[in-house]
């Protein structure tokens, strides 16, 4: 799958929920691996807001995401709509500290994006592909959402607010597809007896009956209907039973669910990058939301370093023998570190360091507890990489490297007796007058034991 973006710039007004603002909102194409960032154009300098989770200040009834002084708020709605709808690359341009609300469902980005139309672009979409179950669990409100492997983005959602009106409700997007037609339509909701404490909190400024389903989950003497309305800016409201207040009708009957299944999207967009896997929330907020995003994040991090890691088959040829290895490597016991090539290119190397108990440096690095030295790491990095860096020479086995400079390394794991390390390099920068720049990553299993950048110089054997 290729990335997409907007084919064209569309806007939307509207008054921010909380803050009551009138504002303008612009999405503008944008190029591949843009991502989703919003622009405030009503601030000086207009700073960039990039919708990344580790942007996020607020989940106060909403996401808020902040860098430097600049701010926008409630943009989960517009962030499900992108998302729902399979677009990639977008720049948000807004005038205001808040997403408009609308009809507080995200059916109007919905609109907006079909009315731009999508584009693909000529860079390839990369997926967070979850392989094992991940999760977060909030032990104090019972909050809980997993991850869990699946070929495509599916999410379900169950609610239950111990209330006698709403009662228990589940939602389910099987189908990225059905976004528009099943979830987008779905508006926000808020208990009757929340209403004048957000009022009081200085929220809902923008708040209407005609952007949230405001379910009345008890009756209400006179005073209070007559005291909500004054609030509310209306002649007046009634509730003659228990049930929805809005004199519109429910979209669907598990409307509450479906719209906290439109808010799981929008948040979990902030991961970055389009999901392969289900989602399954329940009780979800946007607090919890966002915690679970972050955790996804740390798994999609992982991922994305371990995306490049070769794949090895001990039963196929290799490119070089240990023999061939020692024909072009000047290296012998105890100091040979490379017993394969496994792959070799004009750009990279792969080899291979099967780590047994009959090191020579086992005998004095941690008796009784034998670690691979770190540093021995890096040696057998370079030994691979100098592989590489001979193989593009007219006279391979006539020439030597010698290191430079060590910079940016890192040991993440242990390396132990019975461990298989992948070795891979990887130039970083043409050869210039005998000078090689290259990224090393040491793998063993699905875990980096070791990275960093290694310098080296090439010099003519005499």
């Amino acid at each position: 799958m290729k990335q997409t973006s907007l084919k064209k710039a569309v806007s939307i007004e509207g008054v921010g929920l909380h803050t009551g603002k009138e504002v303008v909102m612009t999405f503008h194409p944008a190029a591949a691996n843009h991502g989703y960032k919003f622009k405030r154009t009503d601030l000086e300098d207009q700073p960039v807001i990039p919708a990344d989770v580790s942007r996020v200040v607020s989940t106060n009834r909403g996401t808020t995401i902040r860098s430097g002084g600049a701010q926008v708020s409630t943009i989960e709605h517009t962030l499900s709509a992108l998302r729902g709808m399979d677009v990639d690359n977008v720049l948000i341009e807004i005038n205001g500290p808040e997403a408009p609300i609308l009809d507080g469902s995200s059916i109007a980005f919905v609109n907006m994006i079909l009315d731009a139309g999508v584009e693909e672009l000529e860079q390839d979409r990369e997926y967070f592909e979850i392989e094992e179950p991940i999760s977060y669990r909030d032990e104090v409100t019972g909050t809980e959402l997993i991850a869990l492997p699946a070929e495509t983005f599916q999410v379900t959602t169950m609610i239950d607010f111990g209330s006698p009106v709403l009662g228990q409700q589940y939602a389910k997007l099987e189908e990225p597809a059905a976004y528009k037609e099943q979830i987008a339509p779905c508006r926000t909701f808020v208990f009757l007896h929340e209403v004048e404490a957000l009022l009081n909190q200085g929220l809902i400024k923008g708040g209407d009956l005609e952007n949230a389903v405001v379910i009345a989950d008890r009756p209400m003497d006179q005073d209070e209907l007559e005291r909500l309305a004054k609030k509310l800016d209306k002649p007046g409201v009634s509730v003659d039973q228990e049930g929805v207040l809005n004199t519109t009708q429910l979209h669907f009957r598990n409307e509450p669910a479906r719209h906290k299944l439109l808010d799981v999207i929008g948040d979990i967009a902030l991961l970055g990058a389009p999901i392969k896997g289900k989602i399954v929330a329940t009780k979800p907020g946007h607090t919890a939301n966002v915690e679970f995003t972050k955790i996804l994040k740390k798994y999609y991090q992982e991922q994305r370093k371990l995306r490049g890691k070769p794949k090895y088959d001990p039963v196929k040829e290799p490119v070089f023998d240990v023999i061939k290895i020692m024909d072009w490597l000047p290296h012998r016991y105890p100091m040979l570190l490379v017993d394969k090539i496994i792959e070799l290119s004009d750009r990279h190397v792969v080899g291979i360091k099967n780590v047994t108990q009959n090191e020579a440096f086992f005998q004095g690095h941690f008796p009784g507890n034998p670690v691979f030295p770190g540093v021995l790491q890096v040696e057998a990095l370079a030994q691979t990489g100098g592989i590489l860096a001979m193989s593009l020479q007219e006279d391979p086995k006539g020439w030597d490297t010698y290191f430079l400079k060590i910079d940016q390394t890192k040991f993440k794991q242990k390396v132990v007796p019975g461990d298989t390390i992948i070795l891979k390099m990887e130039l970083m920068a043409p050869i210039r007058r005998g000078i090689v720049q290259m990224y090393g990553t040491a793998y063993v299993g699905n875990k980096i034991v070791s990275e960093g950048e290694l310098t080296a110089q090439i010099v003519k054997r005499s």
